[in-house]
């Protein structure tokens, strides 16, 4: 009977532990750099051709190995960090399993030059594709550098897998700014095809943070200091001001580890709650330190994912350590000191009745229209928000009289001019600054004033793309933003096809981007929130191809950010003219993301809610 089973050779054992390791220049990267910082290096240049796929080259001043421990290092399962069982529950290095260098190895053409700072002289081995083709002495300064050519250039099938060399340079980018970030004590530089996409000397964390998200966000973080169940969190986390469209901006360490845990991301997120808006990530950097037994970091070959004993635990304190510095707002420490009178003790009984009146009657009234001298009771009490803040600005002595019986109401006569159903509703007013009400008829017409603006936004967008472009602004001042580097390559492969929806970026150096002008219709309201949705949207597209299949989404995108949204109070003027923008375009009874623009209260449905029939 023949033979089935088999063991593999050393070489195809090496390629299939490289395929879990090694997924794409960023990963080979991020693998020595965890073996320099476990070598105690203190300076660490990483230079990269063609994104990673022609050369790597990382460069520290740790200390260094002898000649055996070079060559035992590139042995599968061959490393100084464990020794026994016992030392898997305790592991405090970044890298232990003994994989990456004889992974690496395998498939690329590799060579290790090494020298402890007691040797007067170094080790250089140079491997092709797991082969071992030359070991020599060499001299060097006491460290390590490695240098990786032709990465997967034995396993083409992985090969084609790689993305563009911007995008792959981007990758990078973002890995040694996550360890950036993680080792303010050390410095660190990249070099990508000659030219310098970060340098940072040793710092502390807050100014490093600085050189990774920008200063203008570093300028908004607040400090974080927690403890709780043997579990401290420390760190900064940004404001409600300093928000983000994806969690590209969210370090989160534990032990000193780069994480993306779904724990973490729930704690976070949880706390946060109420102070962002949905779809909103905040800027921060948190470090978790907990006993090494507490926590599994063996639970996947790249070290991402982790695995926590108690997990509810560790869950709460970071949410608890969050919460303790959002509830104290300290993004409004410098506002200014609320005037005397502003500090007393709000109205009660008939007078705050009377000022809750007239604040719903000023609520809804509209510019031209005779204000009302008295106002139903029961309406004054209604869930108005608006009419609540409005009441707490009027002065004391305003009042309104609630006793004397209203006036019929009589819709404003409709014009002979008015086409359509929209422009043929008489306008009733406007509720809470946010809706419009309007009569046809015995029916009542509520128009969500945010959905109606963005339908006819993104139609008249529509048409200017199908023209040839949407037209766009020259900004008067250009905008500088940071992004992660994934992000500024994100614009440098788009930019033709965000020019041809209004958008004129340039890179600027690192991962900094230059706005020049963005979408006409947009230029007013906040562009650079608008950008980083845009690209935010852009990082889940591969191809220019796909870029145009997601045309309907990011015009979608720009008519929103256009728009009015929330409490904005309209005048006749301009109702009006949404009405009648209304009716000249298509599908007008959905916002383009499928929202309804207007709902209608029949007369019946009334008299049956105040049992009238």
């Amino acid at each position: 009977m023949s033979q089935r089973i088999a063991i593999l050779p050393e070489t195809i054992t090496n390629k299939i532990a490289a395929g879990e390791v090694v997924e794409r220049p960023a990963s080979v990267i991020k693998e020595l750099l965890e073996n320099s910082l476990d070598a105690g290096a203190t300076d660490i240049s990483v230079e990269i051709a063609a994104g990673g796929r022609r050369l790597i080259r990382i460069t520290d001043n740790g200390h260094g190995m002898s000649r055996e421990d070079a060559l035992l290092s590139l042995e599968r399962h061959a490393t100084s960090k464990i020794r026994t069982d016992s030392d898997l529950d305790g592991i405090l290095t970044l890298g232990f399993r003994g994989e990456a260098l004889p992974s690496i190895a395998s498939v690329s053409r590799f060579r290790l030059a090494t020298r402890e700072a007691g040797n007067l002289e170094g080790t250089e081995i140079v491997v092709e594709g797991g082969r071992v083709r030359d070991v020599k002495a060499c001299g060097m300064a006491p460290g390590t550098v490695i240098t990786v050519e032709q990465l997967f250039f034995n396993t083409p099938a992985r090969l084609k897998f790689l993305r563009s060399a911007e995008t792959e340079t981007g990758h990078v980018g973002d890995t040694v700014a996550r360890v950036a970030v993680s080792r303010p004590d050390v410095a660190l530089s990249l070099v990508s095809d000659g030219r310098e996409l970060l340098r940072v000397q040793r710092s502390e964390l807050r100014r490093r943070m600085a050189q990774a998200v920008g200063r203008e966000a570093a300028g908004g973080l607040h400090e974080v200091a927690g403890s709780e169940g043997g579990i401290t969190v420390n760190g900064f986390i940004s404001g409600p001001s300093v928000v983000r469209s994806a969690t590209s901006a969210m370090f989160t360490y534990i032990n000193g580890r780069f994480v993306r845990d779904k724990v973490v991301q729930h704690a976070i997120m949880q706390a946060y709650r109420g102070v962002i808006d949905r779809g909103r990530y905040p800027v921060l950097a948190l470090f978790i330190e907990l006993p090494p037994g507490e926590v599994d970091v063996n639970v996947h070959p790249t070290k991402h994912e982790v695995r926590f004993r108690r997990q509810a635990t560790v869950h709460d304190a970071i949410q608890t350590a969050l919460e303790e510095v959002l509830r104290r707002s300290p993004w409004l420490t410098h506002r200014p000191e609320p005037e005397p009178a502003a500090t007393a003790m709000p109205p009660t009984g008939q007078a705050y009745r009377e000022r809750i009146a007239a604040a719903a009657q000023a609520s809804l009234a509209l510019p031209g229209r005779p204000a009302r001298t008295s106002y139903p009771t029961s309406y004054a009490f209604a869930d108005n928000k608006g009419a609540v803040q409005a009441a707490a600005a009027l002065p004391p002595a305003a009042s309104v009289s609630v006793r004397e019986p209203a006036e019929p109401f009589q819709p404003d006569p409709v014009t002979a001019e008015s086409m359509g159903y929209f422009s043929s509703l008489a306008i009733i007013g406007q509720f809470h600054g946010e809706y419009i009400l309007c009569q046809s008829g015995a029916e009542l017409v509520i128009i969500d004033q945010h959905a109606a603006s963005e339908r006819v936004a993104y139609q008249r967008l529509r048409r200017q793309f199908l023209a040839g472009g949407v037209e766009s602004q020259r900004l008067l001042f250009p905008e500088t933003l940071e992004f992660t580097f994934s992000e500024a390559a994100l614009v440098v492969r788009f930019r033709d096809d965000l020019a041809r929806i209004g958008f004129e970026l340039e890179p600027f150096g690192g991962a900094t981007v230059i706005a020049s002008a963005l979408p006409r219709v947009a230029a007013g309201n906040d562009g650079i929130r608008l950008v980083r949705d845009i690209v935010a949207e852009l990082a889940a597209l591969g191809t220019s191809a796909a870029f145009n299949d997601s045309i309907d989404g990011l015009l979608s995108r720009i008519a929103c950010h256009s728009v009015v949204r929330g409490f904005h109070p309209l005048d006749s003027r301009q109702i009006n003219e949404l009405l009648q923008a209304m009716d000249e375009t298509d599908f007008a009874a959905s916002c383009p993301h499928g929202r309804p623009v207007s709902h209608t209260i029949t007369l019946g449905e009334l008299e049956k809610i105040f049992k009238r029939t």
